[in-house]
């Protein structure tokens, strides 16, 4: 399950270069992209799935296998947006963690940068307005380093205190997903299911008028 998802992770950083132009490495380079290419459509896959159980949320398109400047970029992410969500608003998407070795996929609520707004980051904030809910942890930005900060109502407090301050600029709120080899993909989704029922509350939260 996700066999190429798993072994793409490895690439993370990886330049890849058209093999025309790669000379002896013609076909690791070839390799590289015919790896990328179907770990993409692996993740497609998986959207898809958790997009039939999460009516009436609507997916995004899959995030490319290599950025602009060709670097490989495995760690897949992907948005789900409600009907009547505007582009700029709060939605929830999954991202792939970790390395080949020890992976998963987290469930979050957050917002795509380049869609934003002057408000998404006021609406953003507003997951803060929640008690953080067990098995769930924070994501914050920090002078432009995103960090883990465990949930706790204190670490809840102190992030408010924080983004008052302009010391942080955003907070997600997330669940992890560890990928096991050997549950099957009806097994995963659920889980992934799962993780959007606990986090519905703060994504509903940030959106409320």
């Amino acid at each position: 399950m996700l066999e190429n998802v798993q072994t793409y992770l490895s690439k993370q950083g990886v330049k890849y270069i058209k093999p025309e132009k790669a000379g002896p490495h013609k076909e690791e380079m070839e390799d590289l992209k015919a790896l990328g290419q179907a770990a993409r459509k692996e993740m497609q896959a998986l959207a898809k799935l958790l997009e039939e159980r999460l009516a009436p949320f609507k997916m995004d398109r899959v995030s490319n296998w290599a950025n602009q400047a060709q670097i490989c970029r495995p760690r897949f992410w992907c948005y789900y947006r409600a009907p009547e969500d505007s582009l700029d608003d709060v939605a929830m998407a999954i991202r792939l963690y970790g390395q080949a070795e020890d992976w998963g996929i987290s469930v979050e609520v957050s917002f795509v940068e380049r869609k934003k707004s002057d408000t998404t980051l006021a609406k953003q904030h507003k997951v803060l307005d929640l008690p953080i809910a067990p098995s769930l942890y924070y994501f914050a930005q920090e002078n432009g380093v995103s960090h883990r900060v465990e949930g706790t109502e204190a670490n809840r407090q102190m992030l408010k205190d924080a983004v008052r301050d302009g010391r942080v600029r955003k907070v997600l709120v997330k669940y992890d997903v560890p990928v096991t080899a050997s549950e099957t993909m009806e097994e995963l989704v659920d889980e992934i299911v799962d993780g959007f029922e606990k986090l519905r509350p703060y994504y509903e939260k940030a959106n409320q008028n």
